[in-house]
């Protein structure tokens, strides 16, 4: 028997088989949970499709998550499919190109508006319409990177969004939680997805990570989907409004030099 076993899980956000978010979904497919898919754009149901396939998916829809027409449609087919949500993973993030390089004070503020839309504020709209198909031991839980709370070279104005984000999940946290509903977030070290390759700069990062962490290594899809799944399950049933460190320790460095770069000093 799985951690989630008969759960239903619907999971915004997987682009690809790199994406994070298609790392969640595996671990919480081989707990045992049904899976509902919901992607962005009709230029990544080509991709959506096998990978649905092979965890036997059937419930994959096109959803633009800053229409609430478009949100209200979906969690309808969800309620119709299956009655409840156990589990609700937001997985979603974007921002302009322009926005994430140059000087920080140079963020247009329709990028700004977009992107908080988008990498923020989705998640209320989302934690809204499952709130009425969740039940005690219900779970919601989001992705975020270190650069909310520390300033990180180019990560601009997705630093804010995941800023605002990490507040949003203890405000959803408090408003949710007398009805037994959890909400998280996982703050992933740096994988190679996607969504990370339109980070300027963002193999240098990589690099830099795995030389600086103290376990000298990058995260991996199944590292955050574990911990993903340990948020889902009954073995974290008092956390909440929590954001748990998944990035092989690199946010409890002060100074990221190593200690070989130290000895040439």
């Amino acid at each position: 028997m799985g951690l989630v076993d008969g759960k239903v899980a619907l999971i915004f956000g997987v682009a690809n088989k790199n994406s994070i978010a298609w790392g969640i979904t595996q671990r919480l497919y081989e707990e045992g949970a049904t899976i509902a898919l919901s992607y962005a754009g009709e230029a990544l149901k080509k991709r959506i499709t096998p990978l649905a396939e092979e965890i036997n998916c059937d419930f994959v829809e096109e959803c633009d998550v800053t229409s609430d027409e478009q949100l209200d449609e979906l969690f309808e087919k969800v309620k119709a499919k299956y009655g409840r949500i156990d589990i609700l993973v937001h997985s979603v993030a974007f921002a302009s190109r322009e926005d994430m390089g140059g000087r920080f004070v140079d963020i247009s503020r329709e990028g700004f508006k977009m992107a908080l839309d988008i990498s923020a504020y989705s998640l209320v709209a989302m934690a809204k319409r499952a709130e009425p198909l969740m039940s005690e031991g219900s779970s919601v839980m989001s992705l975020t990177y270190y650069a909310s709370e520390k300033v990180m070279p180019r990560y601009h104005v997705m630093a804010i969004a995941k800023a605002a984000l990490e507040a949003i999940t203890r405000y959803l946290a408090n408003d949710l939680g007398p009805k037994g509903i959890r909400v998280n977030a996982i703050s992933a070290g740096p994988i190679k997805t996607l969504a990370a390759a339109g980070v300027p700069g963002f193999r240098m990062m990589l690099k830099y990570s795995e030389k600086a962490a103290p376990l000298r290594r990058l995260v991996s899809q199944e590292d955050v989907g574990n911990a993903a799944l340990w948020l889902a399950s009954d073995l974290s049933t008092s956390v909440t409004g929590e954001v748990l460190h998944v990035d092989a320790g690199y946010n409890i460095l002060g100074l990221t030099a190593t200690e070989e770069d130290l000895a040439g000093l």
